[in-house]
């Protein structure tokens, strides 16, 4: 397995990292028995980064972890590297209510997510959003508190702007900012990247399939299930979605002359957009996974990213990444 450093002071992890959200909620019912065995597939092809999130089934996906760590042989346990995120209100309904960062706050989710996950400590704990009312260097610092105790290893940022990004790290060091990132969201690279790289901290890039949208297994007649969340994505309603699986189609036709697949090659590009990023695979069979896996392998020459770039240009893609809502809540996109 390829390495890469989640920035100058983080750790050293797997090429690829395994998000785990989809094994318990937002994409419709999954297999419990398959997410497990899917961990463990990626656990044994060297994948050392689980991403999770406390809200996540509300506590469904760290409990996965634990069962899929503990059920792991020992070695491979003992390299994994959990990446938690935190402050997302819930209800039982399973909507959202916003986002807590007051440090009070901060340390008592970390306190249920090291019961949830069977540790005495979390690799790398960061915000899923930031809280409007708290400003972020009181939230960082409560991590920071935590990184002193012994509890949390490293700390990450979630979907913050540049000017956030670097008001954090004057508060203590960020290993990575975790922010989508792919063909059809490139946001990141006005400023967001730039300022990222200068200060010395890594992406991990999530959505680099955008949940599906590009690769190339999401079909125009495909139904959604009621409790998968795309069914309410711009991105994948009306004539949004016959834009966008266009943009798939010149893709699939750049893929199928490299002889790889479509999901291959958009995370093979974002792997080729530096060494500081680590993608983040959102597999939750073990089919996908090998897929995903096997985009270590493909080489993009200089006439391939061109093509790519012809067949998806920066801003191509049709709808906002969120809902309107959801959108509100980035601080990236301010």
């Amino acid at each position: 397995m390829q390495t890469r450093p989640l920035g100058t002071t983080g750790p050293q992890t797997s090429a690829l990292g395994l998000g785990c959200m989809g094994m318990s909620a937002l994409y419709g019912d999954s297999d419990r028995a398959e997410s497990i065995a899917t961990i463990h597939a990626a656990l044994e092809a060297g994948i050392t980064l689980l991403d999770t999130g406390d809200f996540y089934g509300m506590g469904h996906n760290e409990l996965l972890i634990n069962e899929a760590l503990r059920t792991a042989p020992a070695a491979a346990r003992e390299r994994a590297l959990t990446s938690v995120k935190f402050g997302a209100l819930r209800t039982v309904e399973g909507g959202f209510n916003g986002y807590d960062g007051r440090p009070n706050a901060v340390k008592n989710f970390a306190a249920y997510s090291l019961q949830r996950l069977g540790t005495d400590h979390i690799d790398i704990y960061r915000i899923a959003r930031i809280d409007p009312d708290v400003p972020v260097e009181e939230t960082v610092g409560a991590i920071a508190e935590l990184v002193e105790a012994g509890h949390v290893r490293h700390i990450g940022l979630s979907e913050v702007g540049a000017e956030t990004l670097r008001r954090a790290a004057a508060v203590a060091p960020i290993s990575d900012l975790q922010i989508e990132y792919s063909l059809v969201s490139r946001g990141i690279e006005e400023a967001i990247l730039p300022t990222a790289r200068e200060l010395g901290i890594g992406i991990t890039a999530y959505g680099v399939l955008s949940r599906g949208l590009i690769s190339g297994h999401f079909g125009r007649d495909r139904k959604l299930a009621p409790n998968d969340f795309r069914g309410m994505s711009p991105r994948f309603q009306g004539e949004n979605l016959d834009r966008n699986l266009d943009l798939v189609d010149a893709l699939r036709k750049i893929a199928e002359q490299k002889g790889v697949s479509v999901a291959q090659t958009a995370i093979a590009w974002v792997l080729s957009r530096g060494e500081d990023i680590v993608p983040l695979v959102g597999a939750r069979r073990r089919d996908r996974l090998t897929e995903a896996l096997g985009a270590l392998d493909v080489t993009l020459d200089a006439d391939d990213l061109a093509a790519i770039e012809r067949a998806i240009p920066a801003g191509a893609a049709a709808g906002d990444r969120y809902p309107a809502e959801q959108m509100a809540h980035l601080d990236s996109e301010r």
